[in-house]
């Protein structure tokens, strides 16, 4: 999946920028610019929309794509595709295990997993693929409640503020307001 928000693009300008430094320049809230963030890490990377890099949370860190403030909630959502580390065994476990020993608060478990929906699919932690959630869920990834409860669009967390309309919005419905950028085909979010 790569059809998740890149950056934003400020037309007026006409200039691509990171999601963290739209926010550091006041463009971007801090809770959206961390939840377009989570939903980037939750899709396997972070992406420099300047550059078109693809980088692990850890190298956007070092190469100034994000701070420090949001390293350690942007690792935990990368372990949405690399999986967790069970504390007492060492064992790799999923999203939804990691939620249900609540080494993960569930609120953002569930918005990882939207956030995994919405750009193509629950990753499997084993195969590294997308899947449907129906199949995820045949699959033993998460209970029948959590399956339920991620099929039905008005259970979708509106947590993306639109700088444009002042509307609190879905990642989803965020998603459908972006433009491809010309060079690269990263989605971004015109302001």
């Amino acid at each position: 999946g790569s059809n998740f928000i890149a950056g934003v693009f400020i037309q007026a300008v006409n200039k691509k920028m990171s999601i963290y430094d739209a926010m550091m320049r006041g463009l971007l809230t801090p809770g959206t610019a961390l939840v377009l963030l989570e939903a980037q890490a939750a899709s396997g990377f972070l992406t420099d929309p300047v550059r078109n890099e693809k980088l692990s949370v850890k190298e956007a860190l070092t190469a100034g794509l994000i701070g420090r403030d949001f390293y350690e909630k942007l690792l935990s959502a990368e372990g949405a595709v690399t999986g967790y580390t069970e504390p007492y065994t060492g064992h790799k476990i999923s999203l939804f295990q990691a939620m249900k020993k609540e080494f993960i608060v569930k609120e953002h478990a569930v918005r990882l997993l939207q956030a995994q929906i919405a750009t193509g699919g629950i990753i499997d932690p084993v195969h590294s693929h997308r899947l449907p959630v129906e199949v995820a869920y045949q699959r033993g990834y998460f209970d029948q409640e959590t399956c339920q409860f991620l099929s039905n669009p008005k259970n979708q967390t509106r947590s993306c503020f639109d700088p444009n309309t002042h509307e609190n919005l879905t990642y989803t419905q965020l998603l459908r307001r972006c433009v491809p950028d010309p060079d690269t085909g990263l989605l971004m979010l015109p302001l």
